[in-house]
């Protein structure tokens, strides 16, 4: 214990007092705070009534994708979700563990190889897919409501052009 008080005292003794900042930072030409932080807000409250649900029943957002997935696509791989998520394996392993064994997702061997995992909502797993969904369309359909005629198409290209592409 003595050793990492000496080291915590070395690393704040060598550090030069930094200049406070007292200015926010502003948009530039490069780069749009304004929307960056409109995108943190509206994600956060997007999430927010989803997140609620879940943790009534022990489980978050990794648990909303899953079900969401395999509610949009039923029989879709394991390793089709471990590459629409961009996961490892093992992150997904525990998540959708805790879905099977509560009974929201169901798994099944592949019938022309068995080694392969098809993933399939239950009844169960369908009524939470469209109970996290319902509050988000609200929130969706409440703020393309307040645009003009053509808002949700513009949406569509502007996310679709926010996305990763392979």
């Amino acid at each position: 214990m003595k050793g990492n008080a000496q080291v915590s005292r070395q690393r704040t003794a060598k550090v030069a007092p930094e200049e406070l900042l007292e200015t926010p930072l502003g948009s530039t030409d490069e780069i749009d705070f304004e929307i960056i932080e409109l995108l943190f807000f509206s994600y956060r409250d997007f999430v927010s009534d989803p997140d609620a649900i879940l943790a009534k029943i022990g489980f978050g957002r990794a648990h909303h994708r899953v079900v969401h997935f395999v509610n949009r696509q039923p029989g879709m791989t394991v390793a089709d979700l471990l590459d629409t998520l961009k996961i490892t394996k093992q992150s997904l392993a525990r998540v959708l563990k805790q879905l099977i064994d509560s009974g929201y997702i169901r798994q099944v061997a592949g019938p022309e190889d068995r080694r392969q995992r098809k993933l399939y909502p239950t009844p169960r797993g369908r009524e939470l897919a469209l109970a996290l969904a319902e509050p988000q369309s609200r929130r969706i359909a409440a703020a393309l409501a307040s645009g003009p005629e053509d808002t949700r198409t513009s949406v569509l290209h502007f996310l679709q052009g926010m996305r990763n592409r392979k």
